[in-house]
């Protein structure tokens, strides 16, 4: 499954969100509503599926599914 894939996948589940939802370019705070509590457990989830470390500032309420990508990448 290619990355951006299983990053959606890891959004969707964590946020409980229709991957709908998540369109490409739109920002989580803005398109979702996601408040602060969801930006911990979506950044601990990604941690925990990439098996990578995420200080809590580098995902921010106003990343969309691109910037989180590239996070991601840069970790790996």
């Amino acid at each position: 499954m290619e990355l951006k894939e299983q990053i959606k996948e890891t959004i969707v589940s964590a946020l409980n969100i229709k991957p709908q939802e998540l369109k490409e370019g739109v920002s989580l705070e803005n398109s979702l509503g996601v408040d602060s509590t969801e930006m911990v457990e979506l950044t601990v989830a990604l941690s925990k599926k990439f098996n990578i470390k995420l200080a809590d500032k580098e995902i921010s309420k106003t990343s969309t599914l691109g910037d989180i990508e590239n996070v991601v990448k840069s970790k790996l």
